[in-house]
């Protein structure tokens, strides 16, 4: 097993994941099979009960672990399918350790974080390094570690130094170390700056890590000037110096660490398959797309577009696949509200949503916006205005349809109601209301098919089901199906029992799609998620 390392320096947003992620498909286009991990050094056990506005978007995977959304760059770059065991966090590390503790594992010793939470930081990399993660039954021959945040924070300390024992542990020569800082541009001539980086590489090196690569950020490519001062200062060779500048997009990042000889550095063939051909002509596409499509994203955590990074970029896949120019115009979903104070904003989200050629509304928790949501799954039913509703997407539009079309003016979720006569949405009965972390409905599950002849199953292709990955607590009410689809929003496709409702689309609509899944954490470059794909062939007239 080899082990490429990823640290971070000066400050974060750098774009470790992103580097972690290319890295990876350079080893896969080496012919190897690669697994990533990521370590968050928090003490929350997952990231499940996390804010958005705090860590934005809290990513879902197969086996129903909420984690970093760092993981999802990960699966989407790497193509494969990671489990809750590779993110990595303190929580789950003291905990392990604790429970170690109380059933005597340590004999009675006195349990510190040298040797024991160390310790159980490296067993835990090397076992889960070793379980298949593509889809075979073959364990990985390349593991990414990403760890989090930044050399120097207290939180990081053990990690640190967990990885200095366990590059000895696994032999020095199976890992590589690659440290990403940042090389500020300063002054009127741009002039480029390595004390950060020596001063962070000087921090990581007196913790005993001395970093094999160097890469970069930096708002134009470093001179051959920077490069042999940063490896004169830091401790490599210049050719281990990498630029990773700004880019007109992320699939670039993989290209242009190969250009400078990243492969060369890590001895592999980077041309042993025909991966990075394939990225490269999907890079210079993304590159020509000069046709627009405006997709209105009515969402409430606007803000800060972390908090919807899968969403994003199911978006662009399958933009791409359409072949045309991805524009987002975001809207927050509060101001559609004829209660909004700021009379202009209103005005100005109104005017987004109509020139958008398609709506989507996103999941999310908490009764602000929610009004908004339901407006505009309201303009998009009646203006037949290509939508896609995702989880509350779904629900806002089916209380949208009961309010407006059945005549249930009272009807609501009992998430934002609890005393509606006439829910639409209910809390589902097996789900936990005393305990937040972990307890929604998560994680992989089928849908089954209802209907033979709809646009979103023809999307879908062949099978009597298809597996999406779940993250709610509310479902429609089933009381209230029967009613819903007399009137003709049908749900198409639902659970196991056939009573859950997973899928709706609207008879006599060119688009109008709601899920109760997230299919944005399955989407893929080259392989876009089936909803995602009808709404932007919809609005682009090519469905």
């Amino acid at each position: 097993m080899k082990y490429v390392v990823v640290s971070g320096g000066v400050l974060s947003g750098l774009g470790k994941g992103v580097t972690a992620s290319s890295i990876g498909v350079l080893l896969k286009s080496a012919g190897l099979r690669v697994t990533s991990l990521k370590i968050d050094p928090y003490l929350n056990s997952d990231a499940g009960t996390m804010s958005p506005f705090e860590h934005g978007e809290v990513f879902v995977l197969d086996d129903g672990g909420e984690v970093d959304l760092d993981l999802g760059n990960y699966e989407r770059f790497l193509d494969i399918n990671l489990g809750k065991d590779n993110n990595v966090t303190t929580g789950k590390i003291y905990s392990k350790v604790i429970e170690a503790e109380r059933r005597g594992d340590y004999l009675g010793k006195t349990v510190q974080v040298i040797p024991h939470i160390t310790g159980a930081v490296q067993d835990w990399l090397e076992e889960v390094a070793h379980r298949p993660a593509d889809g075979s039954d073959l364990p990985p021959e390349a593991c990414i570690i990403e760890l989090g945040g930044t050399v120097g924070d207290i939180e990081s300390a053990p990690y640190i130094e967990a990885l200095r024992q366990f590059q000895f542990r696994v032999g020095r020569e199976n890992v590589t170390f690659v440290h990403v800082s940042l090389v500020p541009v300063m002054g009127p001539v741009g002039e480029q700056k390595t004390k950060p980086t020596q001063h962070t590489v000087k921090e990581l090196r007196g913790l005993g890590i001395t970093p094999d690569i160097l890469v970069c950020r930096s708002s134009a490519p470093l001179t051959k000037e920077t490069r042999e001062k940063l490896a004169a200062f830091c401790h490599v060779s210049p050719e281990a110096v990498m630029s990773t500048h700004d880019v007109p997009n992320i699939y670039h990042v993989p290209l242009m660490l190969e250009e400078q000889g990243l492969c060369d550095i890590m001895n592999v063939d980077c041309q042993a398959t025909d991966l990075l051909n394939k990225w490269k002509i999907m890079a210079h596409h993304l590159d020509t797309l000069t046709e627009e499509v405006q997709i209105a994203m009515v969402g409430k955590y606007t803000d800060l577009s972390d908090a919807y990074l899968s969403v994003i970029k199911s978006l662009q896949h399958a933009a791409m696949a359409v072949d045309h120019k991805l524009t987002i115009n975001w809207i927050e979903a509060s101001h559609l509200e004829s209660d909004w104070e700021d009379g202009s904003e209103r005005d100005k989200a109104w005017a987004l949503l109509k020139q958008s050629s398609g709506v989507l509304v996103p999941g999310g928790f908490g009764d602000r916006g929610v009004e908004g949501k339901v407006l505009a799954a309201e303009y998009a039913r009646t203006s037949s205005t290509p939508y896609l509703g995702i989880c509350l997407g779904l629900q806002v539009a089916t209380i949208e349809f009961c309010r407006n079309v059945l005549g249930f003016e009272d009807s609501n979720s009992t998430e934002f109601d609890e005393n509606c006569k006439n829910p639409a949405v209910v809390f589902m009965p097996e789900i936990s209301k005393t305990h937040l972390g972990g307890t929604m409905r998560l994680g992989s599950r089928p849908t089954l098919w209802q209907v033979d002849d709809c646009k979103i199953r023809q999307l879908y292709g062949d099978g009597d089901s298809v597996d999406e990955r779940h993250r709610h607590r509310y479902e429609v009410n089933p009381d209230m199906i029967e009613a819903i689809e007399s009137a003709g929003l049908v749900f198409v496709g639902k659970d196991e029992t056939g009573q859950r409702c997973e899928i709706f689309e609207l008879e006599g609509h060119p688009y109008y799609v709601g899920v109760q899944y997230h299919p944005e954490f399955k989407s893929r470059p080259g392989r876009p998620s089936p909803p995602f794909l009808g709404l932007l062939k919809a609005a682009t007239g090519q469905l």
